[in-house]
């Protein structure tokens, strides 16, 4: 599975791009955003997405978030991640 990490400062636009690329190919990709800001910006991008790779309301994304762990730095840290299937 493709794995795509957003930050805070990261384009939605961009990144919904290259979701919808990762999507066409394997048709599931992964999200990974630490903080606020980098998961509303995975959420806008999600949301892009839809609209780049001409979903509706019949064949929605599928997207099932939840938590992961990883250390940064020798700091142990929570994230969000955000599963995405077409």
């Amino acid at each position: 599975m493709h794995v795509l990490k957003v930050a805070s400062h990261s384009n939605p636009n961009s990144v919904a791009g290259a979701l919808a690329g990762v999507l066409e190919q394997d048709s599931v990709a992964e999200l990974h955003a630490i903080g606020a800001g980098a998961v509303n910006q995975t959420v806008k991008a999600i949301a892009i997405s839809r609209r780049l790779l001409g979903q509706d309301q019949l064949r929605p994304l599928k997207v099932i978030p939840g938590f992961m762990e990883l250390t940064i730095g020798g700091e142990a840290r929570t994230g969000i991640r955000f599963i995405v299937e077409m």
